[in-house]
């Protein structure tokens, strides 16, 4: 099956607002194209980025989609899930500070994987790494969300897009440990202080702290479900996900990363009918979830919106190809993909022009 992705060019030179009005457009010409019904509600699921990180996108990019909601009084917010590593993003309440710093400010938020999270949903897939997946339990609340990506390189994934973001973007903590390390926490006892505040976020009661006669913790594996809320929870860092083993998983030695990430993605879009819109610019090698500063490795291409996550990832990846940018693993992650029944690597490319724009695109693109 052909799916059709619509894209407009864009360069350095373009402005935000020009920006604005060509995702407005976009997702207009795609809602219109595809006869899509809009839900009352549509979430904007987001990357808030990390601080440091100059490259991600910024939210006033997103305007012009919020406007053409709004418009249509579509209730919305910007949705995402808190990381598995430490920093600014590793729990709510910080991560919602690092968004507001960001300028997310036109729109509620909302952490699909509550404070720690410990708020998720096992979603059946029953395929090869995984029978089910976590994802943040917010997301289950909904049938439709506009995913907004952000094309770019990625250390493991090769590269980055609307199936990153459907896959690492929706996977609650237990999700994202499953992808990168395939391990369960344990607590480091001459680190554990006791307090016990790590009791109140697992609904499993996997915890015993401080018990038996030797008086000391630990996590019962049969009861853990590998959510990873006590581990962003507990103040003294004594709850860790680190052995030899699952940092070797972390750097993809001996871990399909890839497939699993691909898997990860099938589970979030499962019970959807999302919208896809995809940002090529300030198109770096590393993620968004990188704290460094980076530079572009190539120039901005442009806006793609599409219904399938598998051909407009494919279409922004073809044309940074054909620009000279070639991404790793690419070839396993779109096999994998339509293997799975995830969407489709045929595509049909419809640029989407309009006189309004001429003065704000680059000719030349």
């Amino acid at each position: 099956m052909t799916s059709t992705v619509y894209f407009t060019p864009v360069s350095e030179r373009t402005s935000v607002s020009a920006v604005q009005q060509i995702s407005k457009a976009l997702l207009d010409t795609l809602v219109s194209a595809e006869q899509i019904e809009l839900r009352q509600k549509i979430p904007l699921k987001v990357h808030f980025g990390e601080p440091k990180n100059v490259t991600f996108i910024r939210p006033d990019n997103y305007q012009g989609i919020i406007d053409y909601l709004a418009e249509r009084g579509v209730e919305s917010c910007f949705m995402e899930t808190s990381v598995l590593y430490g920093g600014q993003r590793y729990k709510k309440e910080l991560h919602a500070q690092t968004a507001k710093k960001h300028g997310f400010t036109q729109l509620p938020i909302v952490f699909a994987d509550g404070e720690h999270g410990e708020a998720f949903a096992d979603v059946a897939i029953n395929q090869k790494h995984f029978k089910t997946f976590k994802v943040g339990q917010a997301f289950l609340d909904y049938d439709q969300m506009i995913v907004l990506s952000h094309f770019k390189g990625h250390m493991l994934a090769g590269f980055g897009g609307a199936i990153k973001q459907l896959s690492m973007g929706y996977a609650a903590k237990g999700g994202k440990l499953a992808m990168h390390m395939g391990e369960k926490p344990h607590i480091k006892n001459r680190r554990c202080t006791q307090c016990k505040k790590c009791l109140s976020c697992c609904n499993v009661d996997a915890l015993r702290i401080g018990e038996g006669k030797s008086g000391r913790s630990w996590i019962e594996k049969e009861k853990c479900v590998g959510c990873g809320a006590c581990v962003a929870i507990c103040p003294s860092k004594a709850v860790s996900l680190f052995t030899l083993k699952s940092v070797a998983r972390f750097l993809g030695i001996g871990n399909p990363f890839v497939e699993k990430l691909v898997e990860g993605a099938y589970a979030a879009r499962k019970h959807q009918h999302n919208i896809y819109i995809t940002f090529a610019m300030s198109i770096s090698a590393g993620c968004d979830c990188e704290a460094r500063k980076m530079k572009p490795v190539m120039a901005d291409m442009g806006v793609f919106a599409a219904t399938d996550p598998v051909a407009i990832d494919k279409a922004c990846f073809d044309m940074a190809e054909a620009l000279g940018k070639k991404f790793r693993r690419a070839k396993k992650t779109f096999s994998y993909a339509e293997e799975i029944g995830l969407g489709s690597c045929d595509y049909q490319l419809k640029r989407i022009d309009a006189p309004s724009f001429s003065d704000a695109v680059d000719a030349g693109m």
